[in-house]
């Protein structure tokens, strides 16, 4: 009893301490929440550059929010939003189906640290630009969310003493290390301490070429397809599935990439149902445009080889993950109004269309800024569900042993709740993990094993 009044007299004081230019961005109900939170949030807009300007959405930890870190959470795409990553995936409520009501996350990253979703780049969910200009790349983008953090630590300059990490899922394998690489080099007050990428893009060749051993070894090829591209892509040992010139080569690839892509199987987790009658998830087309992107211009090519395409259209890709609760609830009117959105922005999706379209990728590895990084002492974090086909865990291992650091300790399993969760390897202050069982959302599919790691990481604590 004495510590519960404890805590809750610590949390009055940091609210008391902690009103400032931030007051009218504070979230005070929500519609269809039916519990009361015992942590503070906002919602409202930070400065990305001139006209640009970047929705946040941010809620202080359930713990002690005046030590606990803060943690800057970002989606992918490019061009989806990171209300997904609070609305599905490790944020302290979520969306019930009926699209009305919200539910408590029992697995809430903000139960340890103080959570910051941000809509990047402007034109993606509510973030906007006055000019309404949303062509952009990779540099561009680290550049305005480098912008947006120094407005958020004007905003809330409490927290510029709190321990400060960056995630990213998918795409954000390119945001949070181009992001963080900014934060560390820069010249802002950012107690900064680290960066983790979740089933991350961190270098297109050996997302790719991985690939093509996952789906093998997953027995989704069979043994023909497999001798055909062994003797097409290979020689003397070495394969190259990912930039051959070989015409044999891309025509067996771009079998094979069908066969992950386009039968029906679930991208995102080999082992989910896909279920057509659902919306579709646009992140889908987005993970998708970016593999093997030097073959795409002879994808056709499967058709006359007599694979089976799948009996869902293109334009409505495997659906496998619903955002249509998620969706329905933030373009409601009161839940706009009570995040502090202006009335004159359109409805709100998960991916935008016209920031994807026209994004320009600027890097195809992040190798060398990995190796910036950890020169400056930044401990690191590359896990993976080892499901995932979009980004998946074999890419990600080559990766992290690509970056040629010595081995402190060797690759075995970790556990949770009595469980082995997955397999962990580390090279000095970079470690690489694998959530067994799960997707490309792991905070989503394995949600006790995400906390674990995510605790682990942040305290630096052992898995």
């Amino acid at each position: 009893m004495f510590s519960r009044v404890l805590l809750l007299c610590l949390l009055c004081g940091f609210q008391l301490g902690s009103r400032a230019q931030y007051d009218p961005d504070e979230v005070t109900q929500l519609p269809g929440m039916k519990f009361k939170p015992n942590y503070r949030q906002w919602s409202g807009y930070l400065d990305a550059g001139p006209g640009r300007f970047l929705h946040y959405w941010f809620v202080t930890s359930q713990g002690d929010p005046a030590k606990d870190p803060v943690v800057l959470w970002l989606n992918g795409g490019p061009g989806c939003s990171s209300l997904d990553g609070f609305l599905s995936e490790n944020g302290p409520f979520h969306v019930n189906y009926d699209g009305a009501t919200l539910y408590e996350n029992p697995f809430s990253w903000n139960k340890i640290a103080n959570m910051l979703y941000l809509e990047s780049p402007a034109g993606v969910g509510y973030s906007y630009s006055d000019d309404k200009d949303y062509k952009t790349d990779d540099d561009k983008v680290a550049d305005d969310n480098y912008r947006a953090l120094q407005s958020f630590f004007v905003k809330f300059s409490n927290f510029t003493e709190n321990d400060f990490f960056i995630f990213g899922e998918s795409y954000g394998g390119i945001y949070a290390p181009t992001l963080s690489l900014r934060v560390a080099t820069g010249g802002a007050q950012i107690n900064f301490k680290g960066f983790a990428v979740g089933n991350g893009l961190s270098s297109f060749n050996l997302n790719d070429q991985s690939l093509i051993y996952f789906g093998y070894y997953h027995g989704l090829f069979g043994e023909e397809l497999w001798s055909d591209l062994t003797q097409s892509c290979c020689d003397k040992g070495t394969c190259n599935f990912y930039n051959t010139s070989s015409e044999a080569c891309q025509t067996w690839v771009n079998v094979a990439f069908n066969i992950v892509f386009e039968s029906g199987l679930n991208e995102y987790a080999l082992y989910m149902d896909c279920e057509g009658s659902r919306a579709y998830h646009k992140g889908y087309l987005r993970a998708m445009s970016h593999v093997f992107r030097h073959y795409r211009k002879n994808q056709h090519i499967y058709k006359m080889l007599g694979v089976r395409a799948s009996s869902i259209a293109l334009t409505s890709v495997p659906p496998c993950i619903d955002s249509t609760a998620m969706t329905s609830w933030l373009n409601r009117g009161d839940v706009r109004k009570a995040l502090h959105i202006p009335d004159v922005l359109p409805p709100w999706d998960i991916c935008s269309d016209e920031v994807g379209k026209d994004y320009e990728v600027l890097y195809s590895t992040m190798k060398d800024v990995y190796l910036k990084l950890l020169s400056r002492g930044l401990r690191a974090l590359v896990y993976n569900g080892d499901t995932d086909m979009a980004c998946n865990f074999l890419g990600d291992q080559w990766f992290v042993e690509d970056l040629g650091l010595k081995e402190t300790s060797k690759y075995g399993p970790w556990v949770d709740d009595s469980q082995v969760a997955g397999f962990y390897q580390q090279f000095g202050n970079i470690t690489f993990l694998t959530v067994k069982g799960a997707g490309h959302m792991v905070p989503q599919w394995a949600p006790g094993p995400a906390f674990h790691m995510f605790q682990s990481f942040v305290t630096n604590g052992s898995y």
